[in-house]
């Protein structure tokens, strides 16, 4: 690997996505200064949708009572709460950024967005002081999923709620949900942190620190719209016909059965690795000159070619698309997909393979500028009712701030995602870096897989990681042979505890027998 590449590939994981994007294009030869940028537009004019927002209108209108695409969160608060500095400091951001205000019209049969000039957003308070505590839990999951299931009407605002829930006299819990087409991951984090500074100045009876915002994400919307044609549109569209070829494969995992619909419940299975294990898997990584998100990629899709025999695998990962400076701090939804597609030989070495994968997600970031709804229109997969196009196998490693921000006695915390969500794709592996080690969180599909077979899979892309970082140059035939092995193991081990509960019940009934 060349200087450069080792460079840029070390400095990556610790800048922000517009950094990232220029020293990825860099990398490629593809660096070029940014000759247009994106300017305001008159709120007079009809604003049009960014093209992801496009897709998730469209699918609103087949599903308007739908809630697949409602985002939520909560948000810890413990120590000293402001209520009325709380809710001044939610509505500021509500005036900062106008996508918050935002509603989607048809207007001269075009949808279009709509800012209202000015939006309040209420608080409700609900006290569970005096619930026994042994029972907040429970309350709170009600609550938040009494929230998250309530549809939004997309063309009305607010397409957000929020409500507030006091368990003690210090200790508060935020409920947050927001319909995906104005918000994203990235900017969850930019609201945490915009809270906690806002907070922090109005509780003291001082004027907002902020800088006031100079674009919105109308005018990216605009500016996309405007750009994304042409030789640009050419350029991206003729890199991915290429790289995904005509004959798209379908993963075809071992399920349980067939779904019948997308939007079936989704459930965990969570995955603990080691910080001794997750410090050996960095060591290689950096050994190998790949990032942490391209050897567990690398693992991943190994653990994919080994269930399903398949040798062409093409799994989807999200990228934050906050390549340019303007829109890094807004909040709005800007994230797109990638397609990673990687042929897998059973010679070939692990390391051989990681290499393969490192120069798939450096070309996918040069050109991750193409929104995935144009990618979808120009390909037009086949595809039915219960598949996800293009993709129904997700990877992601979410590149987002900090979980927990500190003030003058208070403390923002965001809780653990929200249980019994809607499945948006057959499985998905995500993957955060904490102070104890990795964690994989892999979400499937209840209608296709049972917990049984998940936990198998979980434990066998455990082993696999343990397996490579031993030896890089194993062969993926090799580490193939391990599990099928193992599997065995399990199955026969498996069929004596049967056989055993068999015979512990047939000794019950022989005995009744007797004694009758």
């Amino acid at each position: 690997m060349d200087s450069k590449a080792d460079e840029i590939i070390k400095r990556r994981s610790k800048l922000s996505p517009a950094k990232q994007a220029i020293l990825e294009k860099r990398l490629q030869g593809k660096h070029k200064p940014d000759t247009q940028q994106i300017k305001r537009v008159s709120r007079d004019l009809e604003l049009p949708l960014s093209f992801a927002q496009q897709r998730l209108w469209f699918l609103h209108q087949l599903q308007p009572n739908s809630y697949t695409y409602n985002d939520h969160g909560a948000i810890l608060l413990q120590g000293s709460l402001n209520i009325k500095a709380l809710k001044q400091s939610i509505n500021e951001i509500v005036r900062r950024h106008e996508i918050w205000r935002t509603s989607f019209q048809i207007v001269n049969g075009q949808s279009v967005q709509i800012i209202a000039p000015a939006l309040e957003i209420p608080l409700p308070i609900i006290d569970l002081q005096d619930l026994p505590n042994t029972k907040h839990e429970a309350e709170i999951q009600r609550l938040r999923l009494e929230n998250y299931q309530q549809p939004f009407d997309l063309a009305q605002t607010p397409l957000l709620r929020l409500t507030l829930l006091q368990l003690k006299t210090r200790e508060y819990v935020l409920l947050l949900t927001i319909h995906h087409i104005i918000v994203d991951g990235w900017s969850q984090g930019v609201f945490l942190r915009e809270l906690s500074v806002l907070y922090e100045a109005f509780s003291r009876g001082k004027p907002s620190p902020l800088t006031e915002i100079n674009i919105q994400y109308a005018d990216f919307a605009s500016w996309q719209q405007n750009w994304l044609q042409g030789e640009v549109l050419d350029t991206l569209l003729t890199y991915w016909k290429k790289q995904l070829g005509d004959n798209l494969p379908v993963l075809k995992l071992p399920t349980r059965r067939q779904s019948k619909s997308q939007t079936s419940q989704e459930e965990r299975e969570t995955l603990m690795i080691s910080k001794i294990l997750s410090q050996e898997i960095k060591n290689l990584g950096d050994s190998l000159g790949t990032t942490l998100f391209m050897t567990l990629l690398g693992a991943f899709k190994v653990l994919l070619y080994c269930y399903t025999g398949e040798k062409d695998i093409v799994i989807g990962t999200d990228i934050a698309n906050r390549n340019l400076i303007e829109i890094e701090n807004l909040i709005g939804f800007f994230v797109n997909q990638l397609v990673l597609r990687s042929s897998l030989f059973e010679n070939q070495t692990f390391n051989d393979f990681l290499q393969q994968v490192r120069k798939v997600c450096l070309e996918s970031y040069a050109h991750q500028d193409l929104p995935f709804e144009k990618l979808v229109s120009a390909l037009n997969p086949k595809r039915g009712l219960n598949q996800t196009p293009i993709f129904q196998v997700k990877f992601i490693l979410p590149s987002t701030p900090t979980n927990t921000l500190e003030i003058s006695d208070l403390t923002f915390t965001r809780l653990d995602l929200l249980e019994n969500t809607v499945a948006r794709f057959d499985l998905l592996l995500e993957i955060t870096e904490t102070e104890l080690g990795i964690v994989g969180l892999f979400k499937y599909n209840k209608d296709l897989f049972d917990s049984i077979s998940i936990s198998r899979l979980v434990k066998n892309f455990e082993i696999i990681l343990s397996q490579v970082v031993i030896d890089p140059n194993i062969q993926l035939n090799h580490l193939k042979e391990i599990l099928i092995n193992l599997d065995k193991e399990y199955q026969l081990s498996e069929e004596r505890k049967r056989k055993e509960e068999y015979k512990q019940k047939l000794s019950r009934v022989k005995r009744k027998i007797i004694e009758l």
